[in-house]
């Protein structure tokens, strides 16, 4: 459930599905308070869309200094800003490490290499200066917006590389049919969830985002509500353990007054997800 939540359509499927009065139960209460729990967890973990690489590179000022001389945190540092990221992310990499360095010069040889690890498309250097900086600097807000763009621009790559890969593959119309869910091109999206369950009709998981999409549009008609509750039914014809699906048609049926359907689907939602089961939660977010 909480994979098929995408940030896609989460605001919009919040605000037309979960907000009529009225509650069946006080079982009810309490799951939907976990639930907005675990909603706002996979919101936060994926909010921003691409954006541009963490800053320019400077232009390069010189040639690259001789690699005989020791390569110390400080050489890093001069290499990265030089603009020789070849040779910097390796030094930087081996530096930062350091303990004997000043905590300032540690975080800026360690954006430094990020940087530089981003530009030549080093993605493990750049996952080890981003495993650096969370550890080191967890609660530096300067940092944690490089950290925020940095994966950002390898999202972006990582979609990039599915694209040249495997540009007809479910996978890949998936990421289409997300792309238009933000856009807000619902007929578009449709046509994608609908193509691929053409494609693939007993795929887990598709009949479930067709209908997740189709109740996350604005104005949604009782023939849409209608048509994405068909959807739901076959996604658990097909698995019956998506949590996503019987969460969903516990809120149709309870905002239809249906209060037995509604805790029966709520009920094999708490069985299936962990999240859900867990007390704390309705103590957090009441």
């Amino acid at each position: 459930m909480r994979q098929a939540f995408t940030p896609a359509c989460l605001i919009f499927f919040l605000r037309n599905l979960i907000s009529s009065p009225g509650e069946c139960s006080r079982h009810h209460h309490m799951l939907r308070q976990r639930f907005h729990y675990a909603v706002f967890l996979s919101l936060l973990t994926a909010l921003f869309s691409a954006v541009s690489l963490l800053a320019q590179s400077p232009p390069s000022t010189g040639s690259a200094p001789n690699m005989a001389s020791p390569l110390t945190i400080e050489k890093g540092i001069e290499l990265a800003e030089a603009n020789h990221c070849k040779e910097a992310v390796p030094a930087l990499r081996r530096a930062t490490s350091s303990t004997t360095s000043s905590v300032e010069v540690r975080r800026k040889a360690e954006v430094l290499g990020l940087r530089c690890a981003l530009q030549i498309d080093d993605r493990d250097s750049a996952d080890v200066f981003l495993q650096q900086l969370h550890r080191q600097f967890p609660q530096d807000p300067d940092v944690l917006f490089i950290v925020v763009h940095a994966y950002s621009d390898l999202s972006t790559r990582t979609a990039q590389d599915l694209g040249r890969t495997a540009p007809q593959s479910i996978a890949a119309h998936k990421l289409m049919a997300e792309a238009f869910e933000m856009q807000g091109n619902w007929d578009q999206a449709q046509h994608e969830y609908e193509g691929m369950i053409q494609k693939e009709p007993g795929m887990p998981g598709l009949h479930y985002l067709l209908g997740r999409s189709l109740l996350s549009q604005p104005n949604v008609s009782p023939e849409t509500v209608e048509r994405a509750s068909q959807e739901f039914q076959k996604e658990l014809e097909i698995d019956p353990k998506n949590a996503g699906a019987h969460y969903i048609l516990g809120e149709l049926a309870r905002k239809k007054e249906n209060c037995e359907e509604a805790v029966a689907h709520f009920g094999q939602a708490t069985k299936l997800d962990p999240i859900l089961q867990k007390p704390t939660l309705a103590r957090d977010t009441a």
